[in-house]
């Protein structure tokens, strides 16, 4: 494996744009500064729809009720998968998360992550982000699997605290200088 140790709290993540499925299948093209215009973005880097270890990530998202309910974060996804894949995936989960479609891996590219398994084809690190609304790296967790870092899944009891810590009583002020 390559280094592909993503950026590190405190840096900035450069602007980007790519094609985003909301939660109704609807999909649009959006850009990193669009999405943080409504409040911080968790960013949630996944191997592919349907594999199992993905599936279990997006259910524990999904069931664990601060991330769906809460109106301080918004979670997103980000995969290899394209837009029809995340639509049929977004339904058969039943997510209330957006998913953003990475098939040349750009996003991952401007997030640090991507890298080269077995030197053969390109991926993803599974990573998670906390970006806020100046595009300000406020948190990161990533995968150590010492041979596929695609295999561990993110902790979401840990990311919730780390969220709710960074964000303290105020959320309101988060991001903003």
């Amino acid at each position: 494996m390559t280094d592909s140790a993503g950026l590190a709290v405190g840096e900035r993540v450069p602007d980007f744009s790519g094609q985003l499925v909301d939660p109704d299948g609807t999909d649009r093209t959006t850009t990193l500064s669009e999405l943080l215009e409504d409040k911080p973005v968790l960013f949630n880097f996944y191997t592919a729809d349907f594999s199992p270890d993905c599936i279990d990530e997006w259910c524990d998202f999904r069931d664990f009720d601060w991330f769906a309910t809460g109106d301080q974060v918004q979670v997103v996804g980000v995969s290899k998968s394209g837009a029809a894949l995340h639509k049929r995936f977004i339904d058969y989960l039943d997510l209330g998360f957006p998913l953003f479609a990475d098939p040349d891996l750009d996003i991952a590219e401007a997030f640090g992550v991507r890298y080269r398994a077995f030197k053969l084809s390109s991926r993803a690190r599974r990573s998670t982000f906390l970006v806020d609304r100046d595009q300000q790296v406020r948190y990161k967790w990533l995968s150590n699997h010492w041979l596929d870092p695609t295999r561990d899944t993110a902790p979401v009891r840990e990311i919730h605290e780390a969220i709710v810590e960074e964000l303290g009583n105020e959320p309101a002020s988060f991001g903003m200088s």
